[in-house]
């Protein structure tokens, strides 16, 4: 174990891999390195992948500054079926037919989610009610009353078109559900959607370009692993502080 003396503080630009969760990737990071103290900033589900910041040490003490960062992502949705986490992982809820929709149809659904606007939490998620994740509580077949939520979409790009499928990009206010915005922009669109991929390619100035990874993490030395701790004056630095 690590003496005091020798920990590391700062922030460990993870990409993430599909099917761990961001307490796995904490945990990981917390055995290789031998360090008590981690953290990690913005959940990123099983079904995502990408930037996760990880704090570690005096870094765990930023984690609300950073977290409050925008956020870009990449992410394919599927139109055509509803599903109950409002990803691919849930169970199907309702499928309807895809019509034949054109360029400036989907553009014109993507275009009522820009700017300022409010956004229902999914009962599948890390947000709490009455201290218990509402994950927890939609496993127990519970629902429960979500104020909206108010968030902001900078810019979106629509990368591809592959129906059933969409690829799409979009840089996003903290606290956004990119869950929702696939389910919300089906619903636009008259047959329902799910998001079936995502990544999260940056996090306010931070890259995924940037990430160490989940294989490197587990195979590399753990002093190669600890030189890609970013210092608490370089993290400074970044923020523009």
């Amino acid at each position: 174990m690590t003496s005091l003396a020798t920990s590391p503080d700062g922030v460990l630009l993870v990409d993430k891999a599909d099917g761990m969760t961001s307490h796995d990737v904490v945990a990981l990071v917390r055995r290789q390195l031998g360090i008590k103290k981690v953290g990690h900033c913005g959940t990123l589900d099983p079904i995502a992948t990408g930037l996760l910041l990880v704090t570690i040490g005096r870094g765990t003490k930023v984690q609300d500054l950073l977290m409050s960062e925008d956020k870009e992502y990449v992410g394919t949705l599927t139109l055509g079926a509803t599903t109950t986490t409002q990803d691919r992982q849930g169970e199907v809820l309702e499928t309807k037919p895809v019509p034949g929709l054109d360029e400036n149809e989907i553009r014109a659904a993507f275009d009522k989610f820009r700017g300022d606007f409010y956004q229902m939490p999914p009962m599948v998620s890390a947000k709490k009610h009455g201290g218990v994740p509402l994950y927890k509580l939609a496993r127990q077949g519970k629902v429960v009353e979500r104020d909206p939520r108010f968030v902001h979409v900078y810019r979106y790009t629509i990368d591809r078109i592959a129906l059933p499928d969409i690829d799409f990009s979009v840089l996003c206010s903290k606290g956004f559900y990119v869950r929702t915005y696939a389910h919300d922009i089906g619903t636009e669109l008259g047959c329902g959607a799910h998001l079936k991929a995502l990544r999260r390619t940056k996090s306010g100035r931070f890259n995924v370009e940037d990430a160490i990874t989940i294989e490197e993490i587990k195979n590399s030395p753990r002093e190669q692993v600890t030189s890609r701790i970013l210092s608490l004056p370089q993290v400074s630095r970044m923020r523009g502080a």
